[in-house]
């Protein structure tokens, strides 16, 4: 199984510290797992044109096909205006619209205040079933206050982190054995 974990940002350091922590746990418990990271600040990547994600070269190749060959995803990403990055967008804008069909895709939201709870129901999520994602439905939501100085100090989150792994995985397992048995009724 490959995991792809994406930092969905290019400045701060909470997205990334919560990624670190949800791929730390992934590794722990999925020893077996193909697992990367994907931290958008490390990268340089190319807006958008409209071409064909395979015509890009660089990084922005090497991004949009690690993710292609995903079987998960685990977006992490900031809350900017009341959304998600532009550095964000742009990678599902690279990315063909059938790009995470077939794939099970987890989220974590960092904001500075719970009024921003709803960011992934109303930005991110829309965006998921339109390029036809299968959601992790709970999504871990993080607040400036359970950070201190680049870790998370939240207990509560750090169990929500281990349940969203935990869950992505068994999505993951639960579609394959779907599409196997969806499969096997055709009799080619």
């Amino acid at each position: 199984m490959k995991i792809v974990g994406i930092s969905g940002s290019i400045v701060g350091s909470k997205t990334r510290t919560a990624m670190d922590y949800t791929l730390s746990a992934a590794r722990e418990k999925y020893a077996d797992a193909d697992i990367v990271l994907l931290d958008l600040a490390e990268y340089d990547l190319v807006f958008s044109d409209g071409r064909n994600y395979q015509e890009y070269e660089g990084d922005t190749k090497f991004v949009t096909e690690t993710i292609m060959n995903a079987d998960a995803i685990i977006i992490g990403t900031p809350t900017f205006q009341a959304s998600i990055p532009a550095t964000l967008k742009n990678i599902f804008d690279l990315l063909p619209i059938n790009a995470l069909r077939d794939k099970v895709v987890s989220i974590l939201v960092m904001a500075g205040t719970a009024k921003h709870y709803l960011m992934a129901e109303l930005q991110l999520k829309p965006i998921l079933v339109y390029m036809k994602a299968h959601i992790v439905p709970a999504y871990v939501f993080i607040e400036k206050k359970d950070f201190n100085r680049k870790e998370i100090v939240n207990d509560d989150v750090l169990f929500r982190i281990g349940r969203l792994v935990e869950d992505t995985v068994m999505l993951v397992d639960a579609f394959a054995n779907v599409r196997q048995l969806k499969e096997a009724e055709y009799d080619f």
